[in-house]
């Protein structure tokens, strides 16, 4: 048990299945008390009544403070967990523009919308917990889906930004980076999903685990799949040498579909 946890006030989005289903459940275990949010009310209410907790079903880009009323005023741990991410279809095209504004207002602004309505209360008593699902696509990237990729970086680097702008005042963020989990989006990941994430993929349970491991080791990131520390590292100490490989996997994609 993470002794923190217990009595811990959490809301986790995107929380009707897949990752969030299982971080909503792992905290219910550690004695917090959760609020279940999803699109998809039945799902939510599912899995709000099987863990006692509260559902608040609707758009995780406005969840914040239906959420915090529903847990009695108080939010001691936010999990941005929802997320889209759509095949990019075939080589050489990508979503249009609408599909980019629904990339950007899920996977970037959704985490920074809820930090905006979460931070005066931290920063006052000076503790609060933000956890964002982010995905190895956000520190290496993804081929086949411009959109998923730029914007995963994006919530890593607001992560990242909100690490080391307010941990000094009690504000602890946790970075979520798998490669492939089993869920529906890796099932509406498409081809390029099939070659890429498939082969390795994890349980959501398995990523659930590699959080608590790192709020018990207070670590900012966290990496179900620990082979991504390596990718990083070789990335970052020789881009174009990276660059060559990934394009060698974009053109084994073409060649194979």
């Amino acid at each position: 048990m993470v002794q923190a946890l217990q009595n811990a006030k959490v809301v986790v989005t995107g929380a009707g299945g897949g990752i969030g289903a299982s971080l909503a459940r792992r905290f219910a275990a550690q004695g917090s008390k959760v609020v279940v949010n999803d699109l998809d009310a039945d799902r939510a209410r599912a899995v709000a009544e099987e863990i006692g907790g509260i559902a608040v079903p609707g758009d995780a880009c406005a969840v914040v403070a239906e959420a915090r009323d529903a847990l009695g005023g108080t939010v001691d741990v936010y999990c941005a967990n929802a997320g889209v991410g759509r095949d990019g279809g075939e080589p050489g095209g990508e979503l249009d523009e609408q599909g980019w504004a629904l990339s950007w207002d899920v996977n970037v602004m959704a985490h920074v919308r809820a930090a905006h309505a979460l931070l005066p209360d931290w920063l006052e008593r000076g503790s609060g917990r933000f956890v964002s699902t982010v995905s190895a696509a956000g520190l290496l990237t993804m081929i086949g889906t411009a959109p998923y990729s730029v914007t995963k970086h994006g919530a890593y680097a607001f992560a990242e930004w909100l690490s080391l702008t307010y941990r000094h005042r009690g504000v602890k963020v946790h970075a979520i980076c798998p490669q492939g989990v089993r869920t529906d989006m890796l099932d509406a990941s498409g081809s390029a999903g099939d070659l890429v994430l498939k082969p390795t993929a994890i349980e959501p349970d398995e990523v659930a685990d590699a959080l608590f491991r790192g709020i018990e080791e207070d670590r900012f990131l966290i990496l179900p799949h620990p082979e991504v520390a390596e990718y990083y590292q070789a990335r970052a100490a020789d881009p174009d040498r990276w660059l060559n490989g990934m394009n060698r996997l974009q053109q084994h994609w073409e060649t194979s579909r």
